[in-house]
Protein backbone atom coordinates (compact mmCIF):
# COMPACT_ATOMS: atom_id res chain seq x y z
CA UNK A 1 0.00 0.00 0.00
CA UNK A 2 1.20 3.42 -0.92
CA UNK A 3 0.28 6.86 -0.02
CA UNK A 4 -1.19 7.31 -3.07
CA UNK A 5 -4.02 4.72 -1.59
CA UNK A 6 -4.52 6.89 1.39
CA UNK A 7 -4.99 10.04 -0.90
CA UNK A 8 -7.79 7.85 -2.76
CA UNK A 9 -9.24 6.43 1.12
CA UNK A 10 -9.38 10.30 1.67
CA UNK A 11 -11.34 11.31 -1.61
CA UNK A 12 -13.59 8.65 -1.52
CA UNK A 13 -14.45 9.66 2.53
CA UNK A 14 -14.24 13.25 1.21
CA UNK A 15 -16.93 11.80 -1.56
CA UNK A 16 -19.24 10.21 0.99
CA UNK A 17 -18.94 13.43 3.32
CA UNK A 18 -20.55 15.79 0.30
CA UNK A 19 -23.05 13.01 -0.38
CA UNK A 20 -24.36 12.81 2.94
CA UNK A 21 -24.21 16.37 3.90
CA UNK A 22 -26.85 16.61 0.79
CA UNK A 23 -28.48 14.24 1.63
CA UNK A 24 -29.30 15.42 4.82
CA UNK A 25 -30.19 18.71 3.66
CA UNK A 26 -32.49 17.28 1.57
CA UNK A 27 -33.94 15.44 4.25
CA UNK A 28 -34.69 18.56 6.26
CA UNK A 29 -36.45 19.68 2.90
CA UNK A 30 -38.45 16.50 2.85
CA UNK A 31 -39.21 16.89 6.35
CA UNK A 32 -40.83 20.44 5.45
CA UNK A 33 -42.59 19.18 2.64
CA UNK A 34 -44.58 16.86 4.42
CA UNK A 35 -45.49 18.77 7.39
CA UNK A 36 -46.66 21.18 4.75
CA UNK A 37 -48.38 18.71 2.58
CA UNK A 38 -46.26 19.74 -0.58
CA UNK A 39 -46.30 16.52 -2.47
CA UNK A 40 -45.40 17.45 -5.76
CA UNK A 41 -42.46 19.08 -4.17
CA UNK A 42 -42.00 16.04 -2.44
CA UNK A 43 -41.58 13.97 -5.33
CA UNK A 44 -38.80 16.41 -6.32
CA UNK A 45 -36.86 16.28 -3.69
CA UNK A 46 -37.48 12.30 -3.23
CA UNK A 47 -36.28 11.89 -7.08
CA UNK A 48 -33.19 13.96 -6.06
CA UNK A 49 -32.65 12.26 -2.93
CA UNK A 50 -32.73 8.95 -5.05
CA UNK A 51 -29.36 10.20 -7.36
CA UNK A 52 -27.67 11.07 -4.40
CA UNK A 53 -28.30 7.26 -2.62
CA UNK A 54 -26.98 5.81 -6.30
CA UNK A 55 -24.59 7.80 -5.87
CA UNK A 56 -23.64 7.12 -2.50
CA UNK A 57 -23.91 3.17 -3.79
CA UNK A 58 -20.72 4.41 -5.62
CA UNK A 59 -18.95 5.87 -3.34
CA UNK A 60 -19.37 2.63 -0.73
CA UNK A 61 -18.25 0.23 -3.83
CA UNK A 62 -15.14 2.76 -4.06
CA UNK A 63 -14.49 2.33 -0.01
CA UNK A 64 -15.00 -1.38 -0.28
CA UNK A 65 -11.28 -2.10 -1.03
CA UNK A 66 -10.36 -0.53 2.42
CA UNK A 67 -12.72 -2.08 4.60
CA UNK A 68 -10.24 -5.22 5.86
CA UNK A 69 -6.92 -3.25 6.01
CA UNK A 70 -5.54 -2.75 9.18
CA UNK A 71 -5.80 1.54 9.66
CA UNK A 72 -2.60 1.54 11.54
CA UNK A 73 -0.68 -0.19 8.81
CA UNK A 74 -1.56 2.52 5.90
CA UNK A 75 0.98 4.94 5.14
CA UNK A 76 -0.04 8.34 5.36
CA UNK A 77 1.24 11.44 3.84
CA UNK A 78 1.52 13.22 7.22
CA UNK A 79 -0.34 12.59 10.91
CA UNK A 80 -2.73 15.37 9.82
CA UNK A 81 -3.69 13.37 6.84
CA UNK A 82 -4.54 10.59 8.85
CA UNK A 83 -6.56 13.17 11.63
CA UNK A 84 -8.23 15.09 8.55
CA UNK A 85 -10.04 11.71 7.28
CA UNK A 86 -10.85 10.38 10.47
CA UNK A 87 -12.30 12.99 11.68
CA UNK A 88 -14.17 13.30 8.44
CA UNK A 89 -15.08 10.07 8.46
CA UNK A 90 -16.47 10.37 12.26
CA UNK A 91 -18.55 13.01 10.87
CA UNK A 92 -20.07 10.75 7.83
CA UNK A 93 -21.10 8.34 10.53
CA UNK A 94 -23.09 11.20 12.83
CA UNK A 95 -24.70 12.38 9.54
CA UNK A 96 -25.70 8.90 8.39
CA UNK A 97 -27.65 8.47 11.80
CA UNK A 98 -29.17 11.86 11.46
CA UNK A 99 -30.24 11.13 7.99
CA UNK A 100 -31.75 7.83 9.46
CA UNK A 101 -33.51 10.12 11.86
CA UNK A 102 -34.64 12.59 9.67
CA UNK A 103 -36.44 9.37 7.37
CA UNK A 104 -37.75 8.33 10.37
CA UNK A 105 -39.97 10.92 11.36
CA UNK A 106 -41.08 12.08 7.94
CA UNK A 107 -42.10 8.50 7.45
CA UNK A 108 -43.90 9.05 10.93
CA UNK A 109 -45.31 12.70 9.62
CA UNK A 110 -46.58 10.96 6.63
CA UNK A 111 -48.40 8.12 8.41
CA UNK A 112 -49.95 11.14 10.59
CA UNK A 113 -50.78 12.86 7.29
CA UNK A 114 -52.17 9.73 5.75
CA UNK A 115 -54.40 9.01 8.35
CA UNK A 116 -56.01 12.45 8.67
CA UNK A 117 -56.72 12.45 5.15
CA UNK A 118 -58.37 9.49 5.59
CA UNK A 119 -60.58 10.72 8.35
CA UNK A 120 -61.25 13.29 6.47
CA UNK A 121 -62.53 11.32 3.74
CA UNK A 122 -64.38 8.93 5.93
CA UNK A 123 -66.40 11.94 7.26
CA UNK A 124 -67.34 13.28 3.52
CA UNK A 125 -68.74 10.10 2.56
CA UNK A 126 -70.89 9.61 6.28
CA UNK A 127 -71.98 13.01 5.10
CA UNK A 128 -72.67 11.62 1.67
CA UNK A 129 -74.45 8.69 2.99
CA UNK A 130 -76.86 10.70 5.29
CA UNK A 131 -77.71 13.46 2.58
CA UNK A 132 -78.31 10.43 0.15
CA UNK A 133 -80.62 8.62 3.38
CA UNK A 134 -82.66 12.24 4.44
CA UNK A 135 -83.31 12.44 0.42
CA UNK A 136 -84.96 8.85 -0.06
CA UNK A 137 -87.06 9.61 2.80
CA UNK A 138 -87.96 13.44 2.44
CA UNK A 139 -91.10 13.77 -0.65
CA UNK A 140 -90.46 14.63 -3.45
CA UNK A 141 -91.74 17.62 -4.92
CA UNK A 142 -93.67 15.39 -7.13
CA UNK A 143 -95.74 13.63 -4.79
CA UNK A 144 -97.05 16.94 -3.70
CA UNK A 145 -100.61 18.87 -4.35
CA UNK A 146 -101.45 19.15 -7.39
CA UNK A 147 -103.44 22.68 -7.92
CA UNK A 148 -104.08 22.52 -11.91
CA UNK A 149 -107.71 21.60 -11.18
Amino acid sequence: MSAFDTDLLSDWVRRKHNCLLHLRDLGRRQLELVRDGGMSELLDVLAAKQQLLVELQRVERGLDPFRGQDPDKRPWRSPEDRRRCAEQLARCEALLAEIVSQEKQSERDLLRRRDEAAQRLQGVHTAAQARSAYAASAPSASAGLDMTS
